[in-house]
């Protein structure tokens, strides 16, 4: 599951940092210090705190001490509703993690968002709890995940089916922001729509249900603050809608949105920076730009290396070799296909190189033939050759047309190889 961390990280401001470490500096908290915590939280409405304090991801989950069975007598005491709901369902959370049940941890997180979705949706004119919803919707899509896995090892449910689920009540969390047109801008729920929708393309994008994106992002482009949310955020936005665009074969579109996730994503954050790349770099390639040896040795990114020397060169050989050593790694990622095509620009380079050999503008076929013959291209006749061109010229790869008569390829004495950007 590969996720992007940074590119949702935390900015927290000085005065959240005033109150959060006086908690999580202690060595081993008791339970009513916990809730004490809490509850504070609460009367400060301290956001980022409070998601601190109720976040699978923090310190205090492996905390023996918080994890208390019949907890709510102990809750009752300091939280009301419906915090009290939220708080308990936490604790199950920390007990069922400790057991390594995901499947009833899901539950729990799942009881956890509906509890606090009831309050959320009545708050009015205010937006402080953002940061804890933030938390929580994150924590469920890592638990559905694990939950799937579970589930596929004792070899119930379906593939992806918590996932699924998962979105059902993320999908509520986004309406719950989207909807608040009431309050002023700077109290607005609707600064959570992105953070949600971000979330939710890593749940799309997993099980493969792409088209879900769709009002999702239709929701954020026709929002009035859709340019006004956090950089961190719009990376992420850009990233994967630039992955979508790419699929989609737009590749012009998705080179605009992946530059700009790849130019914004904070330099210190590489591994974010390769993910990126991992899909922009097919997308240049395709638009004729090529990454350099540079580039893919900062990053890690050698794999692409012999795929680059090959279509540059026009060796069909040497792409097909590059292709089959380095599938398992391009299918991990889902740019295998994407890679392929760049076969056609391979074509195109080893036609020119025909060209360019024989100095004419009137090819024999049997040239290019041979040429396909010396990539050990199994089987290949005239009219086999004759095909490839064909595609070539009507892509707009080649400026020209064939003599079948003659059996030639007649090329344009301008220009006869546009170039690969003006192409798609």
């Amino acid at each position: 599951n590969f996720e992007f961390p940074a590119l949702f990280c935390r900015a927290f401001s000085p005065t959240n940092h005033d109150i959060a470490p006086l908690f999580f500096k202690m060595a081993a908290p008791t339970f009513p210090e916990y809730l004490r915590e809490i509850n504070g939280a609460l009367l400060e409405r301290n956001g980022w705190y409070l998601s601190d304090l109720l976040s699978l991801q923090e310190e205090h989950v492996s905390n023996t001490l918080l994890h208390v069975n019949r907890a709510e007598g102990q809750v009752h005491q300091w939280l009301e509703q419906p915090w009290e709901e939220i708080t308990t369902s936490h604790i199950k959370c920390m007990l069922c993690l400790n057991k390594e049940d995901f499947i009833e941890c899901y539950a729990s997180q799942t009881n956890l968002i509906n509890a606090f979705l009831r309050y959320f949706t009545n708050q009015k004119d205010e937006n402080w709890a953002l940061p804890l919803l933030y938390s929580i919707v994150i924590d469920l899509r890592l638990l559905a995940y694990q939950a799937d896995g579970q589930l596929a090892r004792k070899r119930a449910g379906k593939p992806g089916e918590t996932l699924e689920k998962a979105a059902e009540s993320i999908m509520g969390c986004f309406r719950a922001c989207a909807s608040d047109s009431r309050a002023s801008i700077e109290e607005s729920k609707k600064w959570g729509m992105l953070t949600i929708v971000n979330q939710l393309f890593k749940i799309y994008f997993r099980i493969n249900k792409l088209h879900l994106c769709k009002p999702l992002i239709r929701a954020i482009e026709g929002s009035n603050i859709k340019d006004k949310f956090s950089l961190a955020q719009m990376v992420t936005y850009r990233y994967f809608i630039g992955r979508k665009a790419m699929f989609e074969s737009n590749y012009k579109e998705a080179e605009e949105y992946l530059t700009f996730a790849f130019q914004r994503c904070h330099k210190e954050c590489k591994k974010n920076k390769r993910l990126i790349l991992i899909y922009l770099i097919p997308v240049k390639m395709l638009l004729g730009h090529m990454p350099s040896a540079e580039l893919l040795k900062k990053y890690n990114l050698t794999a692409f290396s012999d795929v680059t020397r090959a279509t540059c060169s026009g060796n069909l050989l040497l792409l097909n070799q590059a292709l089959e050593q380095n599938g398992p790694f391009f299918m991990t990622f889902g740019v295998y296909l994407i890679l392929e095509k760049l076969k056609i620009l391979t074509y195109r380079n080893l036609l020119k190189k025909v060209c360019l050999l024989l100095k004419t503008h009137q090819v024999p076929l049997d040239s290019f033939v041979e040429a396909l013959k010396a990539m050990q291209v199994d089987d290949v006749d005239i009219d086999e050759a004759s095909c490839i061109v064909a595609n070539l010229i009507y892509e707009g790869y080649v400026k020209g047309y064939i003599s079948h008569q003659h059996k030639k390829l007649v090329i344009s004495k301008q220009n006869a190889f546009p170039t690969l950007s003006t192409v798609l």
